[in-house]
């Protein structure tokens, strides 16, 4: 059963109707395909016109969407040959932190992915996508593995932020997340990074600072949840909505800040009503930024990379 976000209400209506007009048919041998047709144009038109104006609160619901792809779905369609490498070499392995090896149309490569989990036990394996200091230090080890081998990076970004328990700040988390973003500044590979959902504070920028940082059409990326935002600036979780619109966090916003890259366009009423559609999109859309990364030598490519960064601070201070 599709689950419906609260302002998908009038299309929830129209497909609940749809659906059993289908039941009623079947046992019945009744002819209802032009009613069907006519509810179908009509909740058709609903989804368009719903999703073309979305509010930054709404987006960001759609970017939480229970069913909305995960890390491991775009792994799983787009990396042949994945192997999975474990650990941090200093503490444990990290389940919020999926990375290894494989091939991207042919093409070896390092991928990373912060796993939000798609059911209840899932999510509890994967920490809700909310990494401790050794999954960012299994992203670091990577991608000075991916350095050392000459391998591009491919990152997918889903995660509302790192772990904030008292444990993952006693093991050092903020330094761990620093040193990943270091490891994706220095990397003398290409870089190439996708927030598919949420994209967290520190906990995505340690695997997004990339030469290519992509964004799907409703996910957003920001330095603080709207939630969060709202109960530091006004002491009120439900002001949510208002910050989200102050944060700027959609792909629309962070595109003409120039804070990410590109925008990947999303199936009509969000990815999680066409996963393959987005997944492919995806892939497209890395194809299109690997053969110019390729083709820097590894010095001219984090010379650019740096200079990208340092131009986002030189345009926030002008």
């Amino acid at each position: 059963m599709r689950h419906f976000l609260d302002f998908e209400k009038p299309i929830a209506e129209l497909e609940g109707k749809i659906d059993e007009l289908r039941r009623m048919s079947e046992p019945n041998g009744i002819n209802i395909a032009e009613e069907v047709a006519r509810l179908t144009e009509k909740a058709d038109k609903q989804l368009r016109l719903t999703y073309a104006k979305l509010s930054a609160w709404q987006k960001t619901q759609v970017a939480r969407h229970p069913e909305r792809p995960k890390a491991s779905d775009y792994l799983r369609a787009l990396i042949a040959d994945y192997t999975p490498l474990a650990g941090d070499r200093a503490f444990a392995d990290d389940a919020a932190v999926l990375g290894g090896l494989g091939r991207f149309e042919g093409r070896s490569v390092v991928v990373l992915g912060t796993e939000k989990g798609a059911d209840t036990e899932s999510r509890v394996k994967h920490n809700f996508g909310m990494a401790r200091p050794e999954g960012y230090r299994k992203a670091r080890r990577l991608i000075e593995l991916a350095g050392r081998f000459a391998l591009p990076v491919l990152s997918f970004v889903d995660t509302s932020g790192a772990f904030p328990g008292i444990e993952a700040e006693a093991r050092g988390q903020a330094e761990a997340i620093a040193r990943s973003i270091e490891a994706c500044l220095e990397a003398p590979v290409p870089v190439i990074a996708v927030i598919v959902g949420e994209g967290g504070s520190g906990g995505a920028i340690a695997l997004a600072a990339g030469d290519r940082v992509l964004m799907l059409e409703h996910a957003i990326y920001s330095v603080i949840s709207p939630e969060g935002c709202a109960s530091i600036l006004w002491r009120d979780a439900a002001q949510a909505g208002a910050a989200a619109e102050a944060l700027r966090l959609t792909a629309d916003d962070l595109k003409r800040l120039r804070l990410v890259d590109a925008v990947v366009g999303e199936p009509l009423g969000g990815a999680h009503r066409a996963p393959e559609t987005a997944i492919a999109a995806v892939g497209r859309a890395i194809a299109a930024e690997l053969p110019g990364l390729l083709a820097l030598d590894p010095v001219a490519l984090k010379a650019r990379r740096r200079e990208k960064f340092l131009e986002m601070g030189r345009e926030g201070l002008g």
